[in-house]
């Protein structure tokens, strides 16, 4: 057996067309174009090229993007003083503070400072704790991603045993909350799971990932899940992108992974194309809530 690839980039596609088209019907009918404001600090060529993405992405679907530059020698105040001037701007809908920054600048109260409604990546507390309780304003992009990508390749969760192994709280953490609820806006097909998440000091972990019906790998350790890790049929979302001297791989071994699975994202062109997607997805409802309070005003 030779698993289905899951292709992210073509999903993402098809999700961008939707937004294009959504996008242009709401900017017609209130006279204003949603609008993504990047934050980024210093000169890490990786965070350079992902901004460069999530601006192109912009464009293709309508939206108005900025991009604000600052040097790696910026005070965490300057940083705090431009997100406050974002959080006033009423042009601005959607704030994006790209990581990691410079170790001059703790990133947590700069995440903090940005306007909850604002905050399209869902990192402030106030939007995390709106998830815990299963009422989110916005979902995580990576995650999000994660649900549409198995909802539109048919993939069930609800009954499932999904095992995710990492517990960051851009991936890990958010994803197990999302995919606890009892409902959510694509169906209870999409929630309902009952999920492990594993870590770096669990014991006998591919005991644990072999009972996984959906297993997914945001470790950050290159081809960490083995075959051997795996339940012969299960579906293995793999979040890791990770640069090695033989390229891009993942957090799983893709070759002998795919020969056991039955459903598998590859990488890239698995999960980064939907975070980007999810990313616009938050923006335009950023929008939509702001002129709705501004109508009610």
């Amino acid at each position: 057996m030779t698993a289905n690839v899951l292709d992210g980039k073509a999903i993402a596609g098809e999700i961008q067309a939707e937004l294009a088209e959504q996008v242009t019907t709401w900017t017609e009918k209130h006279q204003v174009t949603p609008c993504l404001a990047a934050l980024l600090v210093g000169d890490d060529p990786a965070s350079q090229v992902y901004v460069r993405n999530k601006q192109r992405a912009c464009k293709r679907v309508g939206l108005e993007s900025q991009l604000h530059r600052l040097p790696a020698n910026t005070t965490q105040q300057q940083v705090l003083d431009l997100v406050n001037q974002l959080n006033n701007d009423p042009a601005v809908h959607g704030i994006l503070v790209q990581l990691p920054m410079p170790a001059s600048i703790d990133a947590s109260p700069v995440l903090d400072a940005i306007d909850p409604a604002k905050d399209v990546d869902a990192f402030h507390p106030e939007n995390v704790g709106r998830l815990v309780q299963g009422r989110p304003r916005f979902l995580p992009c990576t995650p999000h991603g994660i649900q549409q990508l198995l909802h539109r390749y048919q993939i069930d969760v609800a009954g499932k045993r999904v095992v995710i192994v990492g517990r960051s709280d851009i991936v890990g953490k958010p994803l197990a909350l999302m995919l606890m609820q009892r409902n959510c806006a694509l169906g209870p097909a999409a929630v309902n799971a009952t999920v492990t998440v594993c870590h770096s000091r669990t014991p006998d972990l591919p005991a644990i990932t072999r009972q996984a019906d959906i297993l997914v790998a945001a470790i950050g350790q290159p081809q960490f899940v083995r075959a051997d890790m795996v339940q012969p049929g299960a579906t293995v979302i793999d979040v890791g992108i990770n640069l090695t001297d033989d390229g891009l791989v993942g957090d799983v071994d893709f070759e002998a992974v795919k020969e056991v699975a039955a459903h598998i994202t590859p990488v890239p062109r698995g999960v980064g194309p939907l975070t980007v997607s999810m990313l616009i997805y938050n923006t335009l409802q950023a929008a939509r809530l702001q002129v709705q309070t501004d109508d009610a005003g």
